[in-house]
Formats: structure tokens, C-alpha cells, sequence
């Protein structure tokens, strides 16, 4: 497990190095998630806000492609075994979302529970609709599914 932590630093310092940001990467001690990545963390005390907004980018676009990246190209040909799940973290952004997402799927199990009617979630990520299906699987009288097409692809939670 520290040789894939390790790679995963080794490789967000790289690309941190080659766009000439300068910040360094650690393996964030506080968080975890439940798939069970490994959360790396984007050190921003030598970045201005505009440098951080930039990295984030609009709704955390920059920050999951950088996380896409990294999962793609360190996990690319490895057998499940030896994958690793990586979240890349800057400024308590991936805190701050989860926190919303929670906030997003209560909101949607409540009205649907109240009201019957199926509610419907839009601008969502694919990671972030992911993530709201595993948060409401737990709910045995719900249930969600995506519907339409990219860019414009969204949750639907209703009663079974």
C-alpha cells in the first residue's frame, strides 16, 4: 500500500512540477472514502487563490480531470489487485462537495418520500451522480437511476 501512495505522490508532484505549479503533494492523513482511495492532497500554502481556483476549476472540473488522470495512467494494465483508487484534494474542496452531495441526496430522499413524485438532480458529474446513487442505495423504498445523455445526464431518485 505505501508503494502505490508513494507512486501516487511521486506522480501528482510530476504533474505539478511540468505545469509549473508550485505546490507539493502529501498523502492526506484525515480523509478516506469509502471505495477505499487513497486521499492526496495538493498543498496550497504557496499558491494565491487565483492559482488555487484555477487548479480547482468550474465545479471542480480541473480537479477531477487531474484525478482522473492520475487513476488512468497509474492504474492503466494493472490487475485489480494491484489497483489503487486515488482522490486528489485541494483547499477542503472534496470535503466541502461531500458535505453538499449529502446535503443534495437528503434533500431528494425527503421530497420523494413525501411527496411520491420522482425529483430529479441535474449538473452532476459522473463522479458526483456515483456518489449519490451510493448514498441513497441504503434507502429500501428509493431508487435512482441516470437518465439522458452527456452533458446534460441526470439523477433521478424515486419511490420503488
Amino acid at each position: 500500500m505505501d508503494d502505490k501512495i508513494q507512486r501516487g505522490e511521486d506522480w501528482l508532484e510530476q504533474l505539478l512540477e511540468l505545469a509549473d505549479v508550485p505546490a507539493t503533494a502529501k498523502r492526506s492523513s484525515s480523509q478516506t472514502m469509502d471505495d477505499g482511495s487513497c486521499w492526496l492532497e495538493i498543498d496550497a500554502s504557496q499558491l494565491s487563490p487565483e492559482q488555487v481556483q484555477i487548479l480547482i476549476g468550474d465545479r471542480g472540473s480541473m480537479l477531477d480531470s487531474i484525478q482522473y488522470l492520475i487513476n488512468t495512467t497509474l492504474n492503466l494494465g494493472r490487475p485489480d489487485s494491484e489497483q489503487q483508487p486515488y482522490t486528489v484534494e485541494l483547499g477542503g474542496y472534496r470535503v466541502r462537495r461531500q458535505a453538499e452531495l449529502q446535503e443534495i441526496a437528503d434533500t431528494a430522499a425527503s421530497q420523494v418520500m413525501e411527496t411520491g413524485e420522482e425529483y430529479e438532480i441535474s449538473e452532476l458529474s459522473s463522479a458526483e451522480r456515483r456518489q449519490v446513487h451510493n448514498l441513497l442505495k441504503d434507502y429500501e423504498t428509493l431508487q435512482t437511476e441516470s437518465r439522458g445523455q452527456e452533458p446534460d445526464r441526470r439523477l433521478v431518485v424515486r419511490r420503488v
